[in-house]
């Protein structure tokens, strides 16, 4: 089973920017589409982003433009740059195969607040 940890986040003033991050376990990473969730209080969690084995990727329609999912293969990584943040962006970040296939990490808290 795959363990995911994801790290990066933080509380941010709207129009800054967070770097999250997303270490895997395991040697078969490569060979999954990778992405970022997100979930509100009271909402459902969401996709934020994904990225395929060969880097094509693709985003919730409010936050193109401002967040880019990358992954390192050879650092089972993957990585979401968040910039001009908003308040409703603040959420707990997850990552995760596309597909949700394996269980949950903990996740990262982003707070943007002024």
């Amino acid at each position: 089973q795959v363990q995911l940890v994801e790290s990066g986040g933080g509380l941010v003033q709207p129009g800054g920017s967070l770097r999250l991050s997303c270490a895997a376990s395991g040697s078969i990473f490569s060979i999954y589409a990778m992405a970022w969730y997100r979930q509100a209080p009271g909402k459902q969690r969401e996709l934020v982003a994904a990225v395929s084995t060969i880097g094509i990727t693709n985003y919730l329609d409010s936050v193109k433009g401002r967040f880019t999912i990358s992954r390192d293969n050879a650092k089972n990584q993957v990585y979401l740059q968040m910039n001009s943040l908003k308040p409703e962006d603040t959420a707990v970040y997850y990552c995760n195969e596309r597909g949700q296939k394996w269980s949950w990490g903990q996740g990262t808290q982003v707070s943007v607040s002024s």
